[in-house]
């Protein structure tokens, strides 16, 4: 097998790693009904002018299942926490206290975890669109390799390393996706 073919394969093989590492991340971003400090990790807050991650300017610690505790290593953040969370997309309602901002987390609803889970679905199926979509493009490159030289036998057993790369990487999202729901549906 020549350098370029395995170059394309490593290639696509390190491609679909991330793309399975960032369906991951996106399904922690998904609230399962328990508390999560990734939950919030996503928001940014005004700090100073600028702005700047919440873990940035807050420790944040999940106390028990329902419930978030913020605490600003800075008091004066208190009210900018309060703030990017209710501007947030997250349908929380934050309490603040003399030194931190609690959330509580509600129970879900079986409607709420039906949609939760389409959601999951969803993301999942976007991880799956993206390995494809490298699938695709290394088959392309390996076809020119062909034009250019490279013999048929081996870029057809190269493709074939990249279909068996897809099909793994897929087992590995449909995994996420089952443990997701599972975590979703437990009440």
């Amino acid at each position: 097998m020549t350098e370029e073919i395995q170059f394309y394969l490593s290639e696509a093989e390190e491609s679909m790693d991330k793309a399975v590492q960032h369906t991951g991340s996106e399904l922690t971003k998904i609230r399962a009904g328990k508390a999560s400090p990734a939950m919030v990790e996503h928001l940014r807050v005004d700090y100073y002018g600028n702005p700047t991650p919440i873990t940035q300017v807050a420790n944040i610690s999940a106390p028990d299942a329902r419930t978030l505790l913020i605490k600003p290593w800075e008091k004066n953040m208190l009210g900018e926490i309060n703030k990017a969370i209710k501007n947030s997309d997250l349908n929380l309602n934050p309490q603040q206290e003399a030194d931190a901002v609690r959330l509580n987390i509600p129970a879900l609803t079986e409607e709420r975890r039906r949609d939760l889970v389409k959601q999951v679905k969803n993301e999942t199926e976007n991880g799956k669109i993206s390995i494809r979509n490298i699938r695709k493009d290394v088959n392309d490159s390996l076809r020119k390799l062909q034009k250019e030289g490279t013999s048929e036998d081996a870029v057809r057993d190269a493709e074939a390393k990249v279909q068996k790369l897809t099909d793994g990487h897929i087992v590995q999202i449909d995994e996420l996706l089952a443990k997701k729901e599972a975590e979703i549906m437990t009440i």
